[in-house]
């Protein structure tokens, strides 16, 4: 894995053998970050990363400048990688690491975001139980965006707020808005 663009640009990191998480391939990750460029200004936002694994996700967001960043994933072994590339890194406040369930921590946090990002495990089942909790919970801010990462048994389509799916090689990422914004939006 490698970080494409910004302040860590081109610096490259493999996770151990046997590391409980998938990260996402860099070519699905270039083109995820491309259609974000493309829709929303990716400076000064607060930035949930949901099942965060490596970090892999996490650090593309520090690199550009993104904003505030706070990682969530349960698996200790993933917490202690995000924490040895912040500290490698030399990320400052801007990153904020949680060892939690991702499930447990969108229905208890009281922050809201201007971006979510969640790349569960594609076999688990709570997919949808996490978009639903975030748009009850008012989770996004205004003009706020989730994305799902996933394969391509799940469909996520017939959710509040869904724009669209988009596919790099075996990578599906399905975008969610707010649903009262959908109506005045063309994206």
């Amino acid at each position: 894995m490698r970080i494409i663009r910004g302040i860590y640009k081109a610096r490259r990191f493999s996770p151990p053998k046997n590391f409980p998480s998938r990260p996402t391939t860099d070519y699905a990750k270039e083109g995820l970050f491309n259609v974000l460029e493309h829709r929303l200004d990716l400076v000064d936002l607060d930035i949930l990363d949901l099942c965060a694994g490596t970090g892999n996700i996490t650090l593309e967001f520090l690199s550009r400048e993104a904003g505030n960043v706070t990682a969530v994933d349960r698996h200790p072994l993933c917490i202690r990688y995000i924490y040895k590339w912040s500290k490698e890194l030399g990320t400052g406040p801007e990153l904020q690491i949680a060892q939690n369930d991702v499930l447990q921590f969108v229905a208890k946090t009281k922050a809201t975001y201007d971006l979510i990002f969640s790349d569960p495990p594609y076999d688990a089942t709570f997919h949808k139980d996490l978009v639903k909790t975030v748009q009850e919970r008012n989770l996004l801010n205004e003009h706020g965006w989730m994305i799902i990462e996933h394969g391509r048994q799940t469909d996520l389509s017939e959710l509040p707020g869904f724009l669209d799916v988009r596919n790099f090689g075996n990578v599906y990422f399905s975008f969610f808005r707010r649903p009262d914004e959908i109506e005045t939006t063309n994206d």
